[in-house]
C-alpha cells in the first residue's frame, strides 16, 4: 500500500512539481490518505491555490469511485497511535510533525507500506518507524 501524506495530494491537486509522479502512484491503484490529511490536503489546496472546495471534492471521489484512492478513517486507536508517533519524534526546532503527519505515520501506514512524501520531518521519522519511503520533490524540486 501507499500511503500519500497531504502534500502529495496537495501536489496532484494543485498541480505542483510532484503532481506527475503522485498521479503515476494513483493509476497503480493501491494509494490511501488518512481522513485527517485528507482534509489538511483540502485545506491548503482550497486557501493556498485557490480551487473551490466543491471543485477538490469532485476530484477527490472521482479517485475515491475509481478505485485509485482509499481513505482510512481515524478511530480512538489511530488517535493513541498518532499520539505516539507525536510524543517519540516530536522536536520543535528540528522535527516539526503536524497532528496529520503523526496520522499518516503511525495510523495510516503499517509495516510494508510505502509513505509518499516530500517533508523531511516525515520521511526521517517514517524511516525510523522502519517504513519505506517514496520522496516525491517539493515544490522547489528538493526531495527529502
Amino acid at each position: 500500500m501507499i500511503v500519500l501524506d497531504a502534500y502529495a495530494l496537495v501536489a496532484f491537486l494543485g498541480a505542483e512539481p510532484a503532481a506527475p509522479e503522485v498521479e503515476r502512484l494513483l493509476r497503480g491503484g493501491a494509494c490511501v490518505v488518512s481522513a485527517v490529511n485528507l482534509a489538511e490536503a483540502v485545506d491548503v489546496t482550497c486557501r493556498v491555490h485557490g480551487l473551490a472546495l466543491d471543485e477538490v471534492r469532485d476530484v477527490v471521489r472521482t479517485l475515491t469511485l475509481g478505485g485509485q484512492l482509499r481513505v482510512s478513517s481515524a478511530d480512538e486507536a489511530s488517535g493513541w497511535r498518532a499520539a505516539d508517533v507525536r510524543q517519540s519524534h516530536y522536536a520543535k526546532k528540528t522535527c516539526e510533525l503536524s497532528l496529520a503527519d503523526c496520522f499518516l505515520i503511525g495510523a495510516a501506514a503499517s509495516p510494508g507500506d510505502q509513505i509518499a512524501t516530500s517533508d523531511p520531518p516525515v520521511a526521517a521519522v517514517a524511516r525510523s518507524e522502519r517504513l519505506q519511503v517514496i520522496a516525491l520533490p517539493d515544490s522547489t524540486g528538493r526531495r527529502p
